[in-house]
Order: C-alpha cells, then sequence, then structure tokens
C-alpha cells in the first residue's frame, strides 16, 4: 500500500490496541504501543531510502528482504526493543505483541497489490502479487481516516477500529471475488491463457489487465465487468545474440527483468548505436506504457546509457538517457 494507508494504518492500530487490557489501563504503556504500531506498520518500506542509490537497486530489492519472513521477525523484536530502552517500565510482550502486527499486517496488505512483494523469502524469490487492491485504495484510507476522526471526536478507538477492520476485510473478499470473476470471464474468452495480471484502479468498477497466451500478449481494461482489448503484441522469444545477452547484463535490465513477469521488448536501430527496450505490459496509462528499462549500445559493442524507472512521456526517457542519469 502507500505511504498514506501505512500511517494511518498505524495509528488505527494503537487505537485497536485499547481493547487490550494492559494498554487500556496504562497512559505509558498506550503511548509506548502507539509509537510501535506507527513504525512498525511503515518500517519495512524503509528500504524507500534504495533510491537514493539509483532506480535498479531500488526495483531490484524494495519489498524484497525488507518484506521477508525473517526481517518481519526482526522489525518486530527491534522497534519493540528500541522502544523498551526509553520505557523500561512497559511490559515488552505487549509492546513486541502490537508492533509485531504492524509489521505482518503492513505485509500482508502489500501482497493482494498489483506491485506485490517477496514476503515468501526465504524460500522463495517469487513476486506474490495477487492483484486485487490498489495500491492506494480510497475506501480503505478513508475509513482508517473516518474512524481516527471518530477517536479525536471521543468514540471508543478500539471498538471503532474492530468494527472498521471487520468491513475492511469484507471489503478484501469482495474485491478478491470481483478479480476471480474478471479472470473467469478471460478464460472463457482465452482458453489458451497461460498468465493473467490484474491491476485494480481507484475506480471500483474499472481494472487494467495483461493477458499471456501461448502465442500472444493482450492488454485490456475491465469496465463494469466488460472486458475490452485495447492491444496485442506477438509473443516474441528474447533473440540469443551477443547484443541481447549484453542488454540482459546490465544492471537496470536486470532489475527489471527480476520484477516483471509480462513485458515486450523491442529493438531500434540508429546511426551509431542500437536501443533496446523493455516495456511492462501491467502498468498501461493513458495509451502508454510507463514502466520501462532502455539500454544503448554503440557499434562497438559498447554500453552507452541505460535506465529503468517510471516514465510517462518519451520525452523525458530520453531526456534521462541522454544526461545519463542512470549511466552503466
Amino acid at each position: 500500500m502507500d505511504t498514506g494507508t501505512h500511517i494511518v494504518m498505524g495509528i488505527a492500530l494503537g487505537g485497536l490496541a485499547t481493547l487490550d487490557p494492559a494498554v487500556q489501563n496504562d497512559p505509558v504503556m498506550f503511548n509506548a504501543v502507539l509509537a510501535g504500531t506507527i513504525v512498525g506498520s511503515h518500517a519495512p518500506d524503509f528500504d524507500t531510502i534504495l533510491k537514493l542509490k539509483n532506480n535498479a537497486v531500488y526495483i531490484r530489492h524494495h519489498r524484497g528482504e525488507t518484506h521477508s519472513i525473517p526481517a518481519v521477525i526482526m522489525w518486530g523484536a527491534l522497534i519493540a526493543g528500541i522502544i523498551h530502552m526509553f520505557v523500561p517500565q512497559v511490559d515488552f510482550l505487549h509492546l513486541w505483541a502490537w508492533t509485531f502486527l504492524a509489521v505482518i499486517l503492513h505485509v500482508l496488505v502489500d501482497i493482494p497489490n498489483a506491485y506485490g512483494t517477496q514476503a515468501y523469502r526465504p524460500f522463495t524469490n517469487k513476486w506474490i502479487a495477487k492483484g486485487f487492491i490498489n495500491t492506494f485504495d480510497p475506501y480503505i484510507f478513508f475509513l482508517h481516516v473516518a474512524g481516527i476522526f471518530a477517536w479525536l471526536l471521543g468514540a471508543n478507538p478500539g471498538y471503532t477500529f474492530l468494527i472498521i477492520y471487520t468491513v475492511i476485510i469484507l471489503y478484501y473478499i469482495k474485491r478478491y471475488i470481483d478479480k476471480r470473476e474478471i479472470v473467469r470471464k478471460i478464460m472463457d474468452y482465452f482458453p489458451d491463457t497461460v498468465e493473467i495480471a490484474t491491476s485494480p484502479t481507484v475506480k471500483q468498477n474499472e481494472w487494467r489487465v495483461a493477458i499471456t497466451t501461448m502465442d500472444k500478449f493482450y492488454v485490456g481494461t475491465v469496465k463494469d465487468r466488460h472486458i475490452e482489448i485495447v492491444d496485442e503484441f506477438e509473443k516474441i522469444p528474447l533473440p540469443e545474440n551477443e547484443l541481447m545477452e549484453m542488454a540482459q547484463d546490465d544492471k537496470n535490465v536486470s532489475a527489471f527483468l527480476s520484477f516483471s513477469p509480462v513485458y515486450r521488448w523491442e529493438i531500434n536501430d540508429f546511426d551509431d548505436f542500437t536501443e533496446i527496450r523493455f516495456i511492462d505490459l501491467r502498468y498501461r496509462s493513458n495509451q502508454y506504457y510507463p514502466f520501462v528499462a532502455v539500454v544503448q549500445i554503440d557499434d562497438n559493442m559498447r554500453k552507452m546509457n541505460s535506465y529503468t524507472g517510471w516514465i510517462f512521456s518519451e520525452h523525458k526517457l530520453q531526456r534521462k538517457l541522454d544526461v545519463g542519469d542512470n549511466p552503466v
């Protein structure tokens, strides 16, 4: 989920914790737990700092190691331990339990996104992306905000957020059923479907889909359960030659390929260099595919520039390459 949603979830968990008598009856314990749930609810995303290095490192590692099973265990103990150093009089077990819950919930709510997470590390590095909740879901976010305002106005925070989380669980079930219906219709229409990537939008009745069949990629939209195919591409294997091998060895392209399960590629020849482009088909927006990896190789088989990331216009992409935003 987005940062704002993780933060309001941390506050909400602090309110929910007041149902715990150890928290409810001790203001110091409550403040410690609230700090733990807020920090714990955001902790796995501390890897966002990797953006300062470059996009390749960020794409390869974001929602990776920091969302793994060992990291989840570590975050809960580390955050609770640090807080306990400042307030040693509080019960550590209860502090750890609520902080640990916040960390677990962070990872769990990332799994239903289209972006996904590597939550099953170290057992597998596979990306788990269920694709039935948008990264920013206004219903989930504003339900939390409404609960926080009700709390500020005097409502019992424990029961308020217990009700809200019951509603949210039902909402998740509803969105999962919506996705299953979309997948069923696609399978009926394309019996040779190999894989379907769904991406819900902020609108309840609109979804994006990327469909992989035995020999083609289809990109479409689903609106009011009506599927419309907007793009179609031949599924062509990567050529086995020195140029493509050099492209795949590039750090930006390699990071892209480690993350993107549904992509097409193209090779463009220019006067003194060749540009190889990889395009993720899951994120079509305004007739453009913004998540790409590009590498330029000159006629002497030397890498010139490369880039991976989110770019919403061709002009900006070329500017990134021209200025060497991510030099090889």
